[in-house]
């Protein structure tokens, strides 16, 4: 822990900031304090896909990867503890805990990249909304020690146009999505982005997750 003390600083990025572009070298590596990140991938002809989400607790970079695979930008204010990459490279030789660690939150990441996959590839749209707000919400409880049969409730952290793009639907869709969770009493609305969940059991069900947040069968 002293070994990372002396190599690690913070940074802070405003809304809507790059932290990032995909190419760029990577002189850090590091994990998300506070806030929400996108990461988007640019095709040759200009098209644009929202691949993933950052949030609180995920790691930003690869380590032994020169440059960035991905942009990586701020959705919200978002603050990142940092680590200078060389030096946490070599931490990594010396201390196997600290590989191990890393390797962890890999194959968490490669977990999440297959329920994405789930999601955009089988779901339905009602599905597709469900999920995003149930993961967002069990994230957020997670970091907060709550427990998922309370009451929870959260802040959206993407727009609806910004959901649409991540999910692809249109923003009509989400939008009729949406309003139909809060109709249905699965959901209840304060402006645009507060949702409040009473049943996270029920939000699951609509997402065609179980309660672990595995699939239903």
């Amino acid at each position: 822990m002293s070994q990372l003390e002396q190599i690690k600083y913070y940074r802070s990025f405003q809304a809507g900031q790059t932290v990032i572009w995909s190419g760029d070298r990577m002189e850090f590596v590091g994990s998300v304090v506070s806030g929400i990140a996108t990461l988007t991938q640019t095709m040759e002809d200009g098209r644009r896909q929202m691949v993933g989400l950052l949030l609180p607790s995920d790691f930003v970079g690869r380590p032994g990867r020169p440059v960035a695979a991905f942009d990586v930008t701020a959705t919200t204010d978002l603050v990142m503890c940092c680590f200078r990459k060389k030096p946490f490279e070599d931490l990594m030789t010396s201390t196997p805990h600290i590989a191990q660690r890393l390797l962890e939150m890999t194959l968490d990441e490669l977990d999440a990249a297959r329920e994405w996959m789930l999601l955009l590839g089988r779901k339905t749209a009602r599905e597709k909304i469900a999920s995003l707000i149930s993961i967002i919400a069990r994230r957020e409880a997670s970091l907060h020690m709550k427990r998922a049969k309370d009451m929870l409730s959260v802040d959206l952290p993407l727009t609806r146009e910004e959901m649409a793009d991540y999910l692809g639907l249109t923003l009509e869709t989400v939008s009729r999505q949406i309003s139909a969770l809060k109709k249905d009493g699965v959901i209840s609305l304060e402006g645009n982005r507060h949702v409040s969940i009473p049943d996270i059991d029920r939000l699951l069900e609509e997402a065609g997750d179980d309660s672990d947040g595995g699939m239903l069968v």
